[in-house]
């Protein structure tokens, strides 16, 4: 059997195989609501025979949302939808994940598609937090409001309730989203915190906003259900964040009762010039990470390929891969890569009214 398509353990939860849907952003949510978009979106990368299926980014405080169509968590009216759609993915085999976050900096903005700018005047914009008043820049140049002590303990009560409306819903796996320069990523990076509090300047003080968000949360997820984060391990840039500093934090956060680390890097700052674009240009980092933190991280980024994929695993070098654009290309990428790896029978990761029809 490929080491790709062998079972993963994570606490109580077992998943079938060792591909991992990304996150991804839809901004097609209504009010925070998810609509019958995102149970066609996860459902079909559940039938496809993904191992895990993790919903984008979810905001855990209407402050927190990137844009208007962003999902949210924020109150008790959005677990229904959820639930409807978290029962259609564990029907079709795979594990129901969602990962909630705040996007500080980056929020209040247009969808992708409709410019990717901070909202204007006309369209209804919100106030925009972040640990200190510093802006993004470029295509996101509003000035932040620098957080107080106040702000600090509201979101991380924001996560916590976020955390158990998450299980409400019926999911099994929990990220919390570290990365990619929204709020947690911009306490830990000096290329965004610029505070001289207790919550900046030393390593230990731009920590101190992750290690308690996720011991608010920790405290309400159930210990046999897995946590993870993902984290943004390193900024590719001057003074921002190093591999070194990461290891040291999950570390820290291991001991707390991390369960599983989503490696990722990079935008903090609009310049990513510096990042290595290449295929599978995180699996070393990932490598290193697993081997000095020791515990299961899913390595991402320009995997594509069903025997590079295998092989990310086969080596030891991660315990699953993390598809995101492969993905949305083609739901069935499991059932084709197991295919092409040789799996014996691999329509069996089909629901049977596929699997009967393509038994050859």
């Amino acid at each position: 059997m490929p080491a790709l398509f062998t079972p993963l353990a994570l606490k109580s939860v077992t998943l079938r195989n060792r591909v991992i849907v990304s996150p991804m952003c839809q901004y097609s949510s209504e009010e925070g609501k998810a609509t019958d978009w995102h149970l066609v979106h996860l459902g079909a990368r559940a039938v496809g025979g993904a191992g895990l299926v993790i919903a984008e980014a979810t905001a855990v405080s209407p402050e927190g949302r990137i844009s208007h169509g962003d999902a949210g968590l924020w109150n008790d009216a959005q677990i229904e939808p959820l639930q409807r759609i978290n029962r259609f993915v564990e029907q079709h085999g795979a594990v129901a994940g969602v990962q909630i976050g705040h996007a500080g900096r980056k929020a209040s903005a247009q969808r992708p598609w409709e410019g990717d700018k901070h909202l204007g005047p006309d369209e209804k914009p919100w106030p925009i937090l972040a640990p200190s008043a510093v802006a993004f820049g470029a295509y996101l140049p509003v000035t932040p409001a620098a957080m107080s002590k106040d702000d600090i303990v509201r979101v991380r009560g924001n996560f916590a309730a976020a955390a158990k409306r998450a299980l409400a819903a019926g999911y099994r796996f929990l990220e919390l989203h570290f990365a990619h320069g929204y709020l947690a990523h911009e306490f830990f990076s000096p290329l965004a915190n610029q505070r001289s509090d207790e919550y900046g300047g030393s390593f230990e003080n731009r920590c101190r906003f992750l290690v308690e968000t996720f011991d608010a949360v920790r405290a309400v997820w159930p210990e046999h259900l897995p946590l993870a984060v993902r984290l943004s391990v390193t900024d590719w840039a001057e003074g921002g964040v190093t591999v070194e500093e990461s290891i040291e934090l999950l570390k820290k956060l291991k001991g707390r009762g991390l369960d599983f680390i989503d490696v990722s890097q990079g935008f903090v700052t609009p310049d990513i010039s510096k990042i290595p674009w290449g295929p599978g240009f995180m699996v070393p980092t990932t490598a290193r990470i697993r081997r000095e933190v020791g515990l299961p991280c899913g390595a991402g980024w320009m995997i594509s390929e069903p025997a590079a994929a295998d092989a990310i695993v086969q080596d030891g070098h991660a315990d699953g891969v993390i598809l995101a654009r492969e993905m949305l290309k083609d739901p069935y990428w499991p059932f084709h890569a197991a295919k092409a790896l040789g799996v014996d029978k691999p329509q069996q990761l089909l629901p049977v009214q596929y699997s009967h029809w393509l038994k050859r």
